[in-house]
């Protein structure tokens, strides 16, 4: 369909297949960035061009789309790369990475709305709605990707437009039409693939991860995509709803509540096996070759996004304790070393004043809060943080579980608490093993139990990477001396090793 269809009637520099041409060959092929931003101004261009027939807009932009991927997935894997990126790489990637797809999702749809409404050009896209559909909903899942990786409002027109294309794919019957995606991508897709893996994807609560994890999680959805089910039907197995007439975030299923005839629902039950089988192979320490990750990552950290999908397929997480509407004023340190500081082990040398945070939504388990923008740019899913609230003398600690920005620039805080007590204990080796160097002396922070804790166990903040299961350690604590023997890692952050140990109290050598 890309010959023959173009005529000169503009001077737009694309309005003519020679000229699209011409400028995609002086592309700069060295500078990924460069290229994408060029790509993104001109899918811009074509997009808000309605003197463009429609066939030549949607020709038009097909190239473009096309001639985007190879540097996207490049930058892409930047982006989401194993090791954290300095702030100004980040910036900089998630701006031309979300204005890419943010552009070709608003070009792609409107050229849907101009064939939806019988524009001068619509009879020779027919044949191609299939393609222009799924290449909508794919640069819709890469908008709202991006979005997430930076906690920001999601955009509405994604759920609107999602459901105006589900419902006249099925329709005009082409929701299972099969087509390859882009050239040179393997395998299939079809409209309901791409639909049902954005909405399980997203609904899966992948707000709460960090950017590695969403990109890994989003993955392997994709991975299966043709293992979730959406359709007009409701069983044991639907885990989500959309409703088409007032689309919106999916919902999860409720038993009892009422059935629209707009409402889709999408299971995922036929993942789990599959997810399954993948854990298996990945605790082997291996990643299988034919999973697609837009990257190379660690076994442990696809284990970890495989199995985050997992729990929620089996059991998907539940408000464990009511908040309450109680006003607290908060001391907050950010980082393990900031919240060392704020103990006897820790020397603190920083004059640097705690920051203060008002709030006003509080559980036995966190809390929330709404912060400005400014002056929290260090703040991510899995940041530690101390914790002390007005009047008490102690110290806590919390982990972020959410954020999200609003339309207003202001931030949406989550925080589940860890502990509402720690004390600074130093730790040091004892006998052999573990593996690494292991510093003697080294700080970590000591989480008083919660009621109902098992007792003859504690769990221990220390640095990151410094957690070994074959390395028992030794530390000191009220005139006491407690042997630590290794029980598990339970969550590796951003700064700081979450492991238990089995605490054993060791005689002094004066009272054998």
């Amino acid at each position: 369909m890309l010959s023959g269809i173009f005529s000169k009637k503009s001077d737009h520099p694309m309005a003519d297949i020679k000229s699209v041409q011409a400028l995609l060959d002086d592309l700069p092929k060295n500078d990924a960035h460069k290229t994408l931003m060029e790509l993104t101004d001109w899918v811009e261009s074509v997009s808000d061009n309605t003197d463009f027939k429609l066939d030549h807009q949607f020709a038009v932009l097909l190239l473009l789309d096309e001639a985007a991927q190879p540097y996207a997935r490049k930058l892409a894997r930047d982006y989401f790369a194993p090791q954290e990126l300095n702030k100004f790489q980040e910036n900089r990637l998630w701006l031309v990475l979300g204005n890419l797809f943010r552009h070709t999702a608003k070009a792609y749809c409107a050229v849907f709305n101009r064939y939806c409404s019988g524009d001068k050009g619509a009879a020779a896209v027919k044949a191609h709605v299939p393609l222009l559909a799924v290449r909508a909903v794919h640069s819709m899942a890469g908008q709202l990707k991006y979005i997430c990786a930076h906690y920001g409002p999601i955009d509405k027109t994604i759920w609107d437009n999602l459901a105006k294309i589900y419902r006249h794919a099925e329709q005009q019957q082409y929701l299972d039409t099969p087509l390859g995606l882009y050239s040179g991508v393997s395998g299939n897709t079809t409209v309901k693939r791409e639909i049902g893996h954005l909405l399980g994807w997203y609904g899966c609560g992948v707000g709460t991860l960090s950017q590695l994890y969403m990109h890994l999680t989003e993955r392997i959805a994709a991975q299966y995509c043709h293992d979730i089910y959406m359709g007009v039907q409701q069983d044991a197995g639907s885990l989500f709803s959309f409703d088409l007439d007032r689309p919106s975030a999916p919902m999860r299923v409720k038993v009892g509540t009422a059935v629209h005839p707009s409402t889709r629902f999408i299971g995922m039950a036929a993942m789990q096996p599959k997810l399954e089988a993948l854990i298996k192979a990945l605790e082997k320490k291996v990643v299988p070759e034919n999973i697609n990750l837009g990257g190379t990552y660690d076994a442990e950290q696809v284990r970890e996004a495989a199995q985050f999908l997992l729990d929620y397929l089996i059991e998907p997480p539940l408000r464990r304790s009511v908040r309450r509407g109680i006003k607290v004023n908060l001391n907050v340190a950010s980082g393990f070393a900031k919240v060392i500081e704020r103990t006897d082990v820790g020397l603190n040398f920083n004059e640097e004043q705690p920051a203060l945070w008002e709030v006003d939504d509080i559980s036995i388990s966190g809390f929330f809060t709404v912060l400005p923008v400014q002056g929290t740019d260090g703040l991510r899913i899995g940041s530690l943080l101390g914790v002390q609230p007005d009047g008490v003398p102690h110290w806590g600690v919390a982990v972020v579980r959410r954020l999200m920005r609003d339309d207003a620039n202001q931030l949406h805080v989550g925080v589940e608490m860890l502990a509402n007590q720690i004390i600074g204990v130093a730790l040091s080796q004892s006998g052999g093993g573990g593996g690494g160097e292991f510093e003697d002396g080294q700080p970590a922070l000591w989480l008083q139990a919660k009621q109902g804790a098992p007792s003859g166990e504690v769990s221990l903040l220390m640095k990151v990477d410094t957690f070994s299961a074959h390395r028992s350690l030794q530390t000191q604590m009220d005139g006491k001396s407690y042997l630590l023997i290794p029980s598990g890692l339970l969550e590796k952050g951003l700064d700081y090793d979450l492991a238990k140990f089995r605490i054993i109290v060791q005689e002094k050598e004066s009272e054998r």
